[in-house]
């Protein structure tokens, strides 16, 4: 499948609008240069045909990965999957893909985060992002996962100070700047987060 992108002069994160453009642009000018005189025409006959063959075969291949055989769109499907908590079904869905665009590499990072894969769940979200910059769906998982992964960091900090600090529990605690009412609007703050990414990698691919 590789090959025929190549001949459209693409790459796989390709667009369908993008592949269409670019085979109708490469076809029209085929189909003038195969009047040509002499190999010139033959050669621009030849890659008409080719054209013809790899359009066909990308499509067909793009338009089997993106519905199963209920006609059912197949992210949506995985998504279903992901919002009823049966993760190994989806990530089985979406290995049997055969192209894999910025929204499978988006869906990947959902079962990633559903599995508490962090790191994981970023790289996928970051190829998404680099194959379709201007998403606004893939750009704001990708902020709340990284503000989550702060919250961790500075909390797993904020343990190992407390730990360390003799007043902890005592009133001391309280007339040293009394770190229970930070605690709780940290706590408040970081289930709010979470839910949040939650909604946004789950429900708002739909």
């Amino acid at each position: 499948m590789k090959e025929f992108y190549e001949l459209l002069g693409l790459t796989e994160s390709a667009t369908d609008e993008e592949i269409t453009a670019r085979y109708e642009e490469l076809r029209d000018k085929c189909r003038e240069d195969r009047w040509l005189d002499g190999e010139a025409g033959n050669e621009a006959a030849r890659m008409l045909t080719k054209l013809e063959v790899a359009y066909k075969e990308i499509m067909s291949a793009r338009k089997e990965t993106s519905q199963n055989t209920e006609g059912k769109d197949a992210f949506e499907e995985v998504a279903e999957l992901l919002r009823q908590g049966k993760i190994s079904e989806a990530q089985t869905l979406l290995d049997n893909f055969n192209e894999r665009g910025a929204e499978w590499h988006y869906m990947q990072a959902v079962v990633y985060y559903k599995k508490n894969w962090t790191n994981d769940s970023k790289k996928q979200l970051e190829i998404a992002i680099q194959m379709d910059p201007d998403n606004a769906k893939y750009r704001s998982a990708y902020g709340k996962l990284n503000a989550k992964k702060d919250y961790n960091q500075q909390s797993a900090h904020q343990q190992t100070a407390e730990s360390q600090n003799p007043y902890t529990g005592d009133a001391g605690d309280e007339q040293m700047g009394g770190g229970n009412v930070c605690s709780d609007c940290l706590s408040c703050c970081y289930s709010v987060l979470c839910v949040n990414c939650l909604f946004n990698c789950c429900c708002g691919c739909r």
